[in-house]
């Protein structure tokens, strides 16, 4: 009878040892994903992109068998250099890179993918501050904007012609000042007006120096503001990681969809060391506010349509590309 309890015991042991290394190696097997490493050059670092960091920080890259390296390239221009050079992978920039290239006749051009944003992330700051501000109040002014021919400065043109203002004549827009240093421009005394990015606008306000007293998103509408592109070669060769990757940004504008200011706010906190959780909560809820970000990577014909008639009405376009030539969808 011992004997027999005794085997088993023992047969209980091997079966147990056996079942533990089986498991132990498809644990093994499932965390040791392999990964393919993805330069991505993106043309700010933005809470305005929210979406694209709560990818990286909850490991949706990685989930999707991608390993990101993230370096900044200021500058739409920049972004499409970069990726055209073989320096970056994947751009992202304004969609409207895009376009620039093809018209400028490059055989490998770019083609986009997926969306991030869809509306202009800028708001305006004011010097002084205004208790019913009007987009009329900037007659006579000064306004630091943006690049000439990028999305912040043809989207705030186009919303002023749209409230009836020439941006020609009723107001002074400088276009001469480099993105990075817009707000110390400002700072330091020049303009009325300026258009920022945040944190940039909130930190302006918090020392004193201005008030937000517009959303340029709300004002332009609708457009696939900026958006990941690659060389057309890159696309056709990478299909499968191209599709891993927007599946990637398409769970990050979900977690944001559904969870709160805070939560996303906590899961970014490491992309932003210089800004506290309290402020960054702040600017996910501006953000939130104006419907900045899509349901999902893939914008319509429509807003890409609206997006080139932006670009018409900026004298910066004069004949618009098909969509279906520089859009990419997944088949």
């Amino acid at each position: 009878m011992k004997k027999r309890i005794l085997v088993y015991i023992l047969c209980g042991i091997v079966i147990f040892i056996i079942a533990a290394s089986v498991l132990f190696d498809f644990g093994s097997k499932k965390n040791d994903v392999k990964t393919t490493k993805v330069t991505l050059a993106e043309v700010a670092h933005t809470i305005f992109y929210a979406p694209q960091y709560v990818a990286i920080e909850k490991g949706y890259f990685k989930e999707e068998g991608i390993d990101i390296e993230l370096i900044l390239t200021a500058g739409a221009d920049k972004v499409s250099a970069a990726v055209l050079s073989g320096d970056a992978d994947i751009g992202f920039s304004g969609s409207e890179a895009t376009i620039y290239v093809y018209n400028g006749g490059e055989k490998d051009y770019l083609r986009t993918f997926a969306q991030l944003t869809q509306k202009d992330g800028s708001f305006l700051v004011s010097r002084k501050k205004y208790d019913n501000f009007k987009l009329d109040d900037l007659k006579g002014k000064s306004v630091i904007g943006g690049r000439a021919g990028g999305m912040p400065e043809m989207t705030f043109e186009y919303a002023l012609k749209q409230n009836g203002i020439d941006p020609k004549n009723d107001l002074e827009i400088d276009t001469s000042v480099a993105f990075a240093a817009m707000s110390g421009a400002f700072i330091g005394g020049q303009g009325d007006f300026v258009t920022l990015f945040e944190p940039n606008a909130l930190e302006v306000e918090q020392q004193g120096y201005g008030h937000v007293v517009a959303s340029i998103g709300e004002l332009g509408g609708v457009v696939p503001y900026t958006s990941y592109s690659a060389r057309k070669s890159y696309i056709n060769d990478n299909k499968e990681l191209i599709n891993s990757f927007s599946k990637a940004i398409q769970k990050g504008l979900d977690y944001v969809h559904n969870h709160s200011d805070k939560e996303v706010a906590e899961v970014i906190l490491n992309q932003f060391p210089d800004t506290s959780l309290n402020d960054l909560e702040k600017v996910v809820k501006r953000y939130r506010s104006i419907d900045a970000w899509p349901d999902t990577t893939k914008f319509s014909e429509k807003s890409f349509n609206h997006l080139q008639d932006i670009m018409v009405d900026n004298g910066e376009l004069k004949n618009k590309v098909d969509y279906d030539k520089l859009i990419y969808n997944e088949k």
